[in-house]
Parts: C-alpha cells; structure tokens; sequence
C-alpha cells in the first residue's frame, strides 16, 4: 500500500489579516508549533521560519523538535519525512501539490523491480524521494552526507543509489565506488546552461562557481566549490572572494545576502530564457498559504502505518552515521 496525497480541501477562511507575520507568529505559540523551511523558500517563507536549512538539517530538527505542530515550508517528501520522525504529531505542508520531479522521476513500483533485480545490493537513497522509496531502502542520505555514508559501506558490498544520477556520479567520483545509478534527475538542476555560466565568468573573471553537485557534469566541472546548499552557503561567507555565480535554486541567495550583505551573487542561468532556475514546486508556498494551513490545522501530511514503518528505519541510519 503506498502513500497518497489526497486533494487539498477548500475551506471557507474570514479574509487574511493585514500582518501575516504577526498572526503567524500568534498561531504558532497558541498550536505549540515549530515552522521548518527549505532554503529554496521564499524570502517571507524563510524570514518567518524558526529554522532554515537544507534536508539534513531539516530532518535533524524535525526528530529533535518539542513542538506538537511542524508546518513544513518545503516540498512533500520534506513534510513526509518530518511525519515519519513525527507518526503523532500534526504535520501541515502549506500546499499539498508542492511535489518534487526528482521524487517523481522514481515510481515505485518501477523501483521495486529495479531492486529485485539486484537482491544482493544494499540501497541508499536520497532523501528527495518518496515515503515509498524510503520505506525500499536500507540507508537514507541526503547532499551533505551522502559521500560520508557511502564510504562506510564495506567495499565488497554492490549499492543502488537512488534517485538522483548526477548526485550519484559525484558519489562514485569522491569514494572510488562503483554504484548502480537510478537514472533520476531534478529539472532545476538539469537545466543550467552551461554556455551561460561561462559567458558569465568571462564577465566576472574574478568571481568564484559553485554547485550542488545535484548539477550536470558539465556545470560541475566549471565549480569551484561543489556541495550541498548548507555548505555553499557556508563556503561563500567564508571565503575572501566577493563575486559568486551560484548554480543552485537560488532561494539560497536570500540567506547568502542576509549574511554577506557586501559580497555579490548572482544566480546561475538557465539554457532558456525563462525562470527554470527556481523551484516551481518549491514556489507553489506562500506566506498566505502557510498562515491558512496554520489556521485550518490543513493540509496535514498523512502515510500508511506500514510505510511509515518501512521508512523511519533508514532514516534512523542515516542520522546515526551522520552522527558517528
């Protein structure tokens, strides 16, 4: 039995009140409520948040919370895993179509008879999947720690690692492994234009690339820096240069000015001349959708006992090797 996302109910709401980050904040303390948010968020989304971060860091909030609500601003499979951590707690994700297309690009059933196929591999996924997935999988891993698990694992051991090739390829280039790749990918990332960037560097010979290695490899070679997007973020405050090309969702770039307000980023183009470098699941969040989720207890998160089950254990491995 797999999980499913039912339809977002329409509920009758009094019109939105003109101070959304002061009713938001009444809502939180009157529902005990702890607001996790995705670096790829919105600029309101993340100023309001009690949290920002990227999957790991989320997920190690979301086990270690006190609070009896976790709105979620992130997309489904971030919310799914703040439940499967959470199986008593109320979840709400602001807009339950806020999917993934790296989540997507891996059916599940399609998934299960790539595994059958391969019963001796040990699977290690990342963590931009579904509870299904998960609950198929030995290990849970995220961008920062996926090249840490993997060299824990015992040489003589075959892995499948899925969803995400490209992340994948970065994973076999660190550790000298050879994994079998779900050929997954995400549509932000698979899009940046690698002619751009360079063009762009031609234009700020003095400004340093980095990436998520979620990135194709064309892109990634040109990087300076490669990593998840805590540790981009991380990288550029710390570094002496001031100009950087920033080949990721560049909701990131908010964090990255709010904290280097003197150093300049600009956001990675895409092949075409449209907005493909953000997020659009990401965006579907808005203030005024999570202050409703907050107020009508909805849309909350909801996975079958048994896949809830299935993927809390990888889960929990993946944060006790993060941990060692």
């Amino acid at each position: 039995m797999f999980a499913t996302v039912k339809p977002q109910a329409k509920l009758t709401t009094k019109p939105l009140p003109d101070d959304l980050f002061t009713a938001i904040n009444e809502l939180k303390r009157e529902l005990n409520a702890v607001i996790l948010a995705h670096y790829y968020q919105n600029p309101d989304i993340q100023d309001i948040a009690d949290y920002i971060g990227d999957s790991l860091g989320l997920s190690q909030q979301a086990a270690a919370t006190n609070a009896e609500v976790i709105v979620f601003a992130g997309v489904h499979f971030m919310a799914e895993t703040a439940k499967i951590l959470n199986p008593d707690k109320l979840v709400l994700l602001p807009d339950l179509n806020a999917g993934c297309s790296l989540a997507d690009s891996c059916p599940p059933k399609e998934f299960a008879a790539f595994k059958a196929a391969r019963p001796d591999h040990l699977v290690i996924s990342y963590i931009n999947c579904s509870a299904e997935i998960k609950a198929m999988s030995d290990i849970i891993c995220t961008s920062s720690n996926a090249v840490k698990i993997v060299s824990q694992i015992p040489e003589d051991r075959p892995i499948i690692f899925a969803p995400d090739r490209n992340l994948g390829r970065y994973v076999m280039e660190q550790t000298g492994r050879n994994l079998v790749l779900w050929q997954g990918s995400c549509i932000v990332h698979e899009t940046f234009s690698e002619k751009k960037i360079v063009q762009l560097k031609m234009a700020y010979p003095d400004a340093q690339i980095v990436a998520h290695p979620e990135c194709e490899p064309p892109v990634l070679r040109h990087a300076s820096y490669i990593g998840s997007t805590t540790a981009l973020l991380k990288y550029c405050l710390n570094s002496p240069s001031e100009t950087f090309i920033v080949a990721t969702e560049p909701g990131i770039i908010h964090q990255m000015q709010k904290e280097a307000p003197h150093k300049r980023f600009i956001p990675a183009p895409a092949t075409n001349n449209c907005a493909c470098n953000e997020c659009p699941h990401m965006r579907l969040n808005t203030l005024e959708k999570l202050y409703l989720a907050m107020k009508n207890r909805s849309p909350k998160i909801e996975i079958p006992e048994e896949i809830q089950a299935a993927a809390l254990r990888p889960i929990q491995r993946m944060l006790k090797l993060s941990a060692s």
